[in-house]
């Protein structure tokens, strides 16, 4: 994954501006997947001020220009594992080190980094600069890295039920272990990963 320069929003608010970055976020594009593009476009930079989440820009060269490929957003949310989830008894031990079990709700409780946005680049093409596995690899890269100052050993993400895009996370590391529905109903299907 060499050529890739990886630039947090934040970074690129102090240096540019609101409106600089507003700027190059303008120039993505992502139709396969309306919820990635509106997050980037009119989300991603007030999620940021508030601490809700941090976006992650991965630029790559393209015929002598710095160009915008991809990103991820990460934030670090309370997931809940309820006794019904398909997880193994290898996992639930691993994760038992440091969640809290509550015996009411039948839940284990776990703080951990969620992957919340992951999206490549359709405008001009720039989507073919960089795989899905790269940049998800990033953003596994990057939660490692807080994790050794910080503490943690696993990251979750939730995907719309896609055979598809199940397929892709699993080929990736990450396993199926529950599911749950969106406001808009929408049936999402949640993955955890232990590193």
């Amino acid at each position: 994954m060499t050529g890739y320069k990886i630039i947090s929003i934040d970074s690129l608010l102090s240096a540019l501006g609101e409106d600089g970055v507003e700027a190059i976020l303008s120039g993505y594009s992502c139709p396969i997947n309306d919820d990635i593009e509106d997050f980037l476009r009119h989300k991603a930079i007030p999620f940021a001020r508030q601490g809700l989440a941090k976006s992650h820009l991965v630029f790559a060269g393209y015929q002598g220009e710095v160009v915008l490929a991809g990103y991820f957003a990460l934030a670090n949310k309370t997931l809940f594992i309820p006794d019904k989830a398909k997880l193994g008894k290898n996992i639930r031990r691993r994760l038992a080190k440091f969640a809290t079990y509550v015996s009411e709700t039948k839940m284990t409780i776990i703080s951990a980094p969620l992957i919340a946005q992951l999206g490549k680049n359709y405008q001009n093409g720039y989507d073919r600069l960089i795989t899905g596995d790269e940049l998800l690899k990033m953003a596994c890269d990057m939660i490692q890295g807080t994790q050794l100052a910080v503490g943690g050993k696993v990251a979750y993400l939730e995907c719309e039920d896609k055979p598809s895009l199940i397929r892709f996370y699993e080929s990736n590391g990450f396993r199926r272990f529950d599911e749950r529905q969106a406001a808009d109903q929408t049936l999402l299907v949640q993955m955890i990963r232990y590193f």
